[in-house]
């Protein structure tokens, strides 16, 4: 059984539309964690457009099972993050006025910026993650950049279908037992639903899946709780 980290950003998307109190994003890791998920997983835009620095705070003194904090290199969230000291921190790739994170980290053409990054956030006693396509070349860089863990962006399987999909799916594979030969633990996340998560999950060197926008969709209707049973019975 693969471990489920949820993401509780979109709680935060309601809250923020309205600037209200209402839904507490403690409450919605509360219950993520009742239902069982393994960890809580937030993103700290430099555009705050959803969980804010308060929140990182709160969740840290809250969380009991462990907290991965999504950011990018800029300095500001960096310092955040040293000051918060979050279980886990993904580095993830950031652009203005994007709908959601748009592929994974080009770590050739960042490479130095990274390492930094890495290197400062493993010292301070944060695990590191780095969020990367499924690509060999890149899974070996950031074995080189000594990070924990890769989490594998599935966003371009999750919007293939057919044998263009398989292709992804193998790419996966590939990605993730390369990862596993280099050391590294194995994550995966984007774009993962209910229809599509299985055939992921069956990739036996994956150790723990964040995921966050379908589960919240899916609660509005059936209740958090409900949603993270569900796709918690799917990974197993």
């Amino acid at each position: 059984m693969s471990f489920l980290n949820v993401n509780i950003d979109h709680v935060a998307t309601l809250r923020q539309a309205r600037k209200a109190k209402i839904p507490d994003i403690l409450k919605a890791a509360e219950l993520a964690e009742k239902a069982g998920a393994d960890g809580i997983t937030v993103h700290l835009r430099h555009d705050r457009r959803h969980i804010q620095e308060s929140d990182v705070r709160a969740l840290k003194k809250n969380v009991k099972t462990k907290l991965n904090l999504e950011m990018s290199t800029h300095p500001e969230i960096v310092a955040i993050a040293l000051d918060v000291k979050p279980q886990w921190a993904t580095l993830v790739p950031e652009s203005p006025g994007e709908v959601t994170t748009q592929g994974g980290l080009d770590i050739s053409g960042n490479r130095k910026r990274i390492a930094e990054v890495t290197a400062t956030l493993k010292k301070s006693g944060i695990k590191v993650s780095h969020f990367i396509n499924p690509e060999p070349g890149t899974v070996k860089l950031s074995a080189e950049l000594k990070a924990d863990f890769v989490e594998l962006h599935t966003g371009i399987y999750a919007v293939k279908t057919g044998p263009a999909q398989k292709k992804e799916l193998d790419k996966l594979a590939e990605a993730a037992l390369l990862a596993k030969q280099s050391g590294l633990s194995v994550n995966a996340g984007h774009d993962l639903d209910y229809r599509n998560v299985r055939a992921v999950a069956l990739i036996k060197e994956i150790d723990e899946f964040s995921i966050g926008f379908s589960i919240i969709a899916r609660a509005v209707l059936a209740g958090l709780e409900t949603a993270v049973r569900e796709m918690m019975d799917l990974l197993k």
